[in-house]
């Protein structure tokens, strides 16, 4: 084993110190001074939210080089995004001048700076060193469709099902392998726990050796690479070391091991590592960041001084004093209060609601009242666990000719699979639409290529025909062979099929029966990421707004006078995002919409996570309450429907432990003792919720018992697992749902 050994390090000439606190230093609170003045030795600072952490770091950076500890050559400072590297160095040029005695500072005062994100720094290295890993310096970075690409290569060269192994998938495993610093040659047994996990090793091995021949690496690489590269060849991490006398961290919270193994190894040396982040603003657990990066820090540097900044320069009292009660509850922290100098302020509103369409009539009259008091709509947003809870407050700010961004995304009837769901629906009510039907034709893939495609194009221009009477056309003709001729076949049956059903069933029936024929919905189903539970929760939502209308004609009118409003060319718009994508921003006037169990704290981080999930969602509120600097409000709603049935919500948990003295009810609710959740509030609700509720279905087992659907008719029960039924319909096939949906046949 090779042991490195290392120099004392050297400074540049000039002084190390000096007697007077210098005149950026003058202009921090004293916490923050603190954190800016100590140089050497590893320091951890627990900035808050609002605490001026990118002051702290950048004003560090500049007193590094002003006072000469360090050239610009000497620092490296890694962050997350290109925008906070940019926005760093100019604050560091900025201060570097106005400390000039002259007033002036040259162009180079920050030249060399290695300053930039982790990927951009690890690419850096790895092009100086890439033939010691069998690339050369020009290797090529394949971007997200790349990557799928060549794994569906590498899944059908080993003759695998891609649909037992969906690319998106594989992918999602490897990289999380990648994460956590791990090639093919590190998986162990203890990472080969799960279904198919063997086979996605095997994946995993073949998918890096091909990265390899084509000179090629994807983001994962990029880190996984320097770490190889540190292990065996040592005397390169030595260079790394005694070049790099300081290293900075932004937003450490978010790092994950890789990140994490990185930083530690270059500055393993003298140990001059500075890392500011927030414990209590760790939300992106599901992408790989590691909380317990930053809550092991001590233990990492025995020797670590740790500053916590706690002066709020950003909220009132009542929102800062309601995040730090809220976040208290959490275990996995290490503690900070926050405060603010600033007296006064409104408490936090909370209002409880019939449901989502009363809570936009709602959240849409406050927002008209405070632009009444001139507060401008680009201070306003409105936050959201989920996409799909924007669309009830789209469609309000439509009818209220309130301007509005989707921030983070498209807006709700943007998204690309409710342009797919949408595509189908237009192609069932009128046959003649060419569009439509091209967007669905091969969406879920049908083996029906380009070529087929421009076969009916050609055929459909020759007699002025559409494509769908084109494709009946060449079917009857016998012009169409092998897959595209039984795939168009069967489409165009199912389309007729939909058609004759669109004249007895509800839209958002019709809907939700397409899209699970079609095996749209079994598609993102498949895919069990993120991305796609996402467009699961919209399509559901998607099934909900088509029952608000009593035709499918009716529907697709509305869509299409929403998609022609014309956009406000103004900057003067209220934001509309989720709360993840809300993290770094503030606003004057901030809206919390849905706080309801199931909803946030979300389910599926409950289920999949356990306590640290929980942990997780009330970082995420705490994020979210902290974006408001004046005014706050935050909904619940009693009922919430899905699938077009009322079903009653309980409100978050979270409320229950927001302190009485910072928040207002808006509706004269009784008070919430925890860990009661309003229960007297729960009672009233499923009270008044009971015409709405289900009739009780039998406790005993249904497995073989005949049931009744009123879309899908009658059927029998295949299995049953808890409250969710495989159910085989005669008429409709075999179709997945809960038990309340169906009634049990006596016989």
């Amino acid at each position: 084993m090779t042991v490195l050994t290392f120099p004392t390090p050297t400074r540049p000439d000039g002084p190390t110190s000096t007697s007077a606190v210098p005149e950026y230093a003058q202009r921090l609170n004293p916490p923050q001074r603190e954190a800016v003045l100590a140089s050497d030795g590893p320091v951890l600072v627990l900035a808050g939210a609002g605490t001026g952490k990118t002051r702290v770091l950048t004003t560090r950076i500049a007193h590094l080089i002003a006072t000469r500890r360090a050239w610009p050559s000497q620092i490296l400072a890694v962050t997350f995004t290109n925008k906070a590297a940019r926005e760093m160095i100019e604050r560091v040029q900025a201060l570097l001048v106005s400390h000039a005695p002259d007033g002036t500072s040259t162009p180079d005062a920050t030249s060399g700076m290695w300053l930039g994100t982790f990927h951009a720094i690890a690419a850096r290295i790895l092009r100086r060193h890439a033939e010691s890993l069998g690339l050369t310096s020009s290797f090529i970075i394949l971007d997200a469709d790349d990557q799928l690409r060549l794994l569906k290569s590498v899944i059908a060269e080993k003759n695998l099902d891609d649909k037992r192994f969906p690319a998106k998938q594989v992918m999602g495993t490897i990289q999380s392998w990648k994460d956590r610093g791990l090639t093919p040659a590190k998986v162990t047994h203890a990472y080969l726990d799960h279904p198919n996990a063997e086979v996605i090793h095997s994946i995993y091995s073949a998918y890096q050796q091909r990265l390899l021949a084509n000179n090629a690496c994807d983001f994962g690489d990029l880190l996984l690479h320097n770490l190889t590269l540190f292990q065996n060849h040592p005397e390169v991490l030595q260079d790394y070391c005694r070049k790099f006398h300081y290293v900075l961290v932004d937003e450490y919270q978010d790092t994950n091991v890789a990140q994490y193994l990185w930083l530690r190894l270059l500055a393993m040396e003298h140990q001059n590592i500075c890392c500011v982040g927030d414990d209590d603003q760790s939300i992106y657990g599901w992408r790989g960041a590691e909380v317990g990066n930053i809550l092991k820090f001590e233990q990492d540097y025995p020797t670590a001084q740790v500053v916590r900044l706690e002066q709020n320069y950003r909220s009132t009292s009542h929102i800062l004093s309601a995040a730090s009660a809220l976040i208290a509850n959490n275990k996995g922290r290490l503690g900070k209060t926050l405060w603010t100098s600033q007296e006064g302020g409104e408490p936090i509103r909370i209002k409880a609601v019939w449901d989502d369409m009363e809570e936009a009539r709602y959240i849409g009259e406050e927002v008209e009242a405070r632009q009444r008091q001139r507060v401008p709509l680009s201070d306003m947003a409105i936050l959201v666990r989920a996409g799909f809870q924007t669309r009830a407050f789209e469609e309000r700010f439509l009818t209220l000719g309130i301007a509005y961004r989707v921030v983070g995304g498209l807006r709700f009837y943007e998204r690309l699979e409710i342009r797919d769901a949408i595509a189908y629906l237009r192609a069932i009510q009128q046959p003649r639409d060419d569009l439509a039907f091209e967007r669905m034709i091969n969406t879920p893939k049908r083996g029906i290529g380009q070529s087929t495609l421009e076969q009916l194009h050609t055929h459909a221009r020759a007699r002025n025909h559409s494509l769908q009477e084109a494709a009946t056309e060449l079917l009857q003709a016998g012009a169409l062979r092998g897959k595209a001729q039984s795939s168009l076949a069967q489409l165009l049956q199912q389309l007729q099929r939909w058609r004759e059903l669109a004249r007895d069933i509800g839209p958002g029936a019709l809907c939700e029966l397409v899209m699970e024929e079609s095996s749209y919905w079994r598609m993102w189903e498949s895919e069990k990421s993120q991305e796609a539970q996402g467009r699961l929760e919209n399509l559901r939502e998607l099934y909900r707004a088509l029952g608000e209308f009593p035709t499918l004609e009716a529907f697709l009118e509305h869509v299409s006078l929403v998609m022609d409003t014309d956009e406000r060319n103004s900057d003067d718009m209220l934001s509309i995002m989720t709360l993840h994508a809300a993290k770094g921003l503030e606003f004057n006037t901030v809206f919390l919409g849905g706080w309801e169990e199931g909803l946030f704290p979300h389910q599926r981080a409950l289920d999949e996570s356990g306590t640290a999930g929980l942990e997780e969602e009330r970082r995420l509120a705490y994020v979210g309450i902290t974006r408001a600097k004046e005014h706050l409000y935050i909904t619940h709603a009693s009922n919430r429907r899905i699938y077009n049935q009322w079903q009653s919500s309980v409100p978050s948990r979270f409320l229950s432990e927001l302190p009485e003295g910072h928040i207002e009810r808006m509706d004269g609710m009784p008070q919430a003792q925890a860990p009661s959740l309003f229960q007297r509030n729960i009672e009233h609700i499923l009270y008044e919720a009971q015409r709405y509720t289900p009739p009780p279905r039998p406790t005993d087992s249904m497995k073989g018992k005949r049931v009744f659907h009123n879309k899908f008719g009658y059927g029998i029960v295949l299995a049953e697992s808890n409250d969710n039924l495989d159910i085989f319909f005669e008429k409709a096939g075999r179709k997945k749902m809960m038990a309340d949906y169906v009634e049990l046949v006596k016989s």
